[in-house]
């Protein structure tokens, strides 16, 4: 299983980068930086969406949806998502359910936003392992894909001291919104759970101790 799981990440990061991927890596389709819908109209419309229709996303949507959450905007380094001091606590993860993303297995992965790429962490469908981890939550394992926003405290805390956590939390709330606002922008929805078993949900998505979850937003068709 974990030898096919390689052969499968191996192959859809050369036909996506459109160059060889490294470490298993899964290359995203780049971000656009033009949209055809307002952002005004995007703030009217955005709602939390608890039901979604059973569709695929694309690579492409998917990699719009981590990049507009917090992936790179500028050479230097910059994030979509204003950090303090440029300390970037935050970690993506995609939970990827079954059929979740065209050409992509079940399984959850962490989103490397120098390299635009998903990094397989554990394959198969964890979606509702995931709802039952945040109070039994069934309606989020009908969204085609989660995303968990975790955080490394450290990042933050080195700099500020204990001020630090109070500005990951408030960059947790920009990179929502970012969310929120680019699955509008692509006809799709989005909702949003903050309760959940800490511990439980950190087993089931396999992170490093110091990555702690904070969000979890359910995206797909609405």
């Amino acid at each position: 299983m974990l030898r096919r799981w390689g052969w499968v990440m191996l192959i859809f990061g050369l036909l996506g980068s459109g160059g060889p991927a490294t470490a298993g890596e899964i290359r995203l389709p780049p971000p656009v930086f033009t949209g055809q819908v307002p952002v005004e109209e995007a703030l009217k419309a955005r709602r939390t969406v608890r039901h979604f229709a059973r569709r695929s996303l694309t690579p492409a949507q998917v990699g719009q949806l981590l990049w507009a959450t917090d992936g790179v905007s500028d050479p230097r380094g910059f994030r979509t998502a204003p950090s303090a001091g440029a300390t970037f606590p935050l970690e993506l993860y995609l939970v990827v359910g079954e059929r979740g993303v065209e050409g992509v297995p079940a399984g959850v992965y962490r989103y490397l936003p120098a390299p635009h790429a998903l990094a397989p962490v554990t394959p198969g469908d964890l979606r509702v392992a995931v709802a039952r981890a945040s109070l039994h939550q069934g309606w989020m394992a009908e969204a085609p894909v989660m995303i968990v926003i975790a955080a490394d405290y450290r990042r933050c805390t080195a700099r500020y001291g204990q001020r630090g956590i109070r500005y990951t939390h408030m960059e947790v709330g920009h990179a929502g919104q970012n969310l929120f606002l680019q699955a509008e922008a692509l006809g799709l929805g989005a909702g949003i759970v903050g309760a959940f078993e800490d511990q439980a949900l950190a087993g089931i998505l396999k992170l490093p101790r110091e990555h702690e979850p904070l969000l979890i937003m359910p995206v797909g068709y609405k």
